[in-house]
């Protein structure tokens, strides 16, 4: 069949593939063209060990004292509460403990499977070389935090999911760059990182062009049914027929979907990070820091520390005054670094209420399939999402049950 791809992140790029190796024709069509948005700037975490939505009670254990902090790792600009509020009242639903429960589930089912999608895709490649297997940390600097965690790790080794518990002089000895102040940690040994983000995304859409998918810069403004399949109306004036179309367009999803009859409760976690000089952090493998709210990751092209979650839509200037904080916060956990000047950027992640993504046919027309909203997982979860947005089109079962994922679920 003739397939539109709408969007050129990870998730696009990753469909394209799926979509490919099935025979069809697929044209992807992204607003800015390839390695642009947050699948080029973030932290590089193929993060599958991970079993917790964002709306669980390690995220309200820390809302009260991030909140009250402006440059704290969560922040909402006043002026944009009064839009905001329809989502945090459906977050608020969310962290009830039953729909925590399913949330846990839905995402176990497909992070379970995440990373061994990524290394079949990978491996027809023969692009294994990208993938970095040094392990994911996390470490906390309050004693009672870290000893209320032991729950969730021993959730996930029931679960299989290989995590050690290391006191702060084990922790020390793995990694010996960390201060006084870091009491406690987590290894997971199975975690894994790409080379570099934007390189991930670059080398997996050069293949794409090499194996005959087409590409065209341009926003879509509108889909609308046709009796050849779906009528896509590019900002540019142009038009393009499919007999299938896929949205993956991110943080620019929600008006597409919703003039396919979907009213999705999608927003944008603003994100930052900056990136210095390789090895500038002393760290062998990535670092979650419990708490303060962000990660590092020692990537090829250089050490980037990145995070917080900051709610003001898509069109407020990028608040730079944001990375300074996180700089500070690190010197209480890495109090020997020096921080020379480094790229900083900021990009937009498309965040649901309830942390699962929106995978499934529209409402109003079958032939448009949505791919969408993946938060803070959208690199760990494209690969399966992608194999199963194909199967959906093929009207095959896709490897995970897509009922906690449908478009409907709202």
């Amino acid at each position: 069949m003739r397939i539109a791809v709408i969007g050129g992140g990870i998730v696009g790029i990753a469909v394209t593939h799926a979509l490919l190796d099935e025979g069809h024709e697929v044209e992807l069509i992204d607003r800015e063209g390839p390695a642009g948005g947050a699948s080029a700037g973030n932290a590089g975490w193929i993060a599958h060990m991970d079993i917790l939505p964002l709306a669980s009670p390690k995220a309200w254990a820390y809302l009260p004292r991030w909140m009250l902090d402006p440059l704290g790792p969560l922040s909402i600009a006043p002026a944009y509460l009064p839009r905001l509020l329809p989502w945090l009242l459906r977050f608020g639903a969310a962290s009830m403990p039953g729909r925590i429960a399913a949330g846990s589930v839905a995402i176990r089912a497909i992070n379970a499977i995440a990373l061994p999608a990524w290394e079949r895709r990978l491996g027809k490649l023969g692009l294994e070389a990208l993938l970095r297997r040094r392990g994911i940390l996390s470490v906390w600097t309050n004693p009672s935090d870290f000893a209320a965690a032991a729950s969730l790790h021993s959730r996930q080794s029931a679960l299989g999911i290989p995590v050690e518990r290391l006191d702060a002089a084990g922790l020390r000895r793995l990694e010996p760059a960390f201060g006084q102040t870091v009491v406690g940690g987590a290894l997971y040994e199975t975690g894994v990182h790409v080379a570099d983000p934007r390189l991930f995304l670059e080398t997996l859409s050069a293949y794409a062009w090499s194996r005959g998918a087409r590409r065209t810069v341009s926003e879509v403004s509108d889909l609308e049914p046709s009796a050849s399949g779906v009528t896509l109306h590019l900002a540019s004036g142009e038009r393009r027929v499919a007999e299938r179309v896929v949205l993956a367009a991110g943080a620019w999803s929600r008006h597409l979907a919703a003039r396919s009859g979907d009213r999705v409760p999608l927003d944008t976690e603003r994100g930052y990070n900056i990136t210095v000089a390789p090895g500038s952090l002393g760290l062998a493998r990535p670092v979650m820091y419990e708490g303060l709210g962000f990660v590092t990751t020692p990537l090829d092209t250089g050490d980037r520390i990145g995070g917080s979650v900051e709610f003001a839509g898509l069109n407020a200037p990028a608040n730079w005054a944001r990375v300074d904080a996180m700089l500070s916060r690190l010197k209480r956990v890495l109090p020997d670094v020096d921080i020379g000047d480094g790229v900083r950027w900021m990009g937009f992640r498309p965040s649901t209420p309830d942390s699962l993504p929106v995978i499934g046919a529209a409402s109003r027309n079958p032939r448009i399939v949505h791919a969408f909203g993946h938060g803070h997982y959208g690199l760990t979860q494209a690969a399966v999402t992608a194999d199963m947005v194909a199967a959906l089109i093929a009207g095959r079962q896709p490897p995970v049950a897509l009922a906690p994922y449908s478009p409907q679920r709202f």
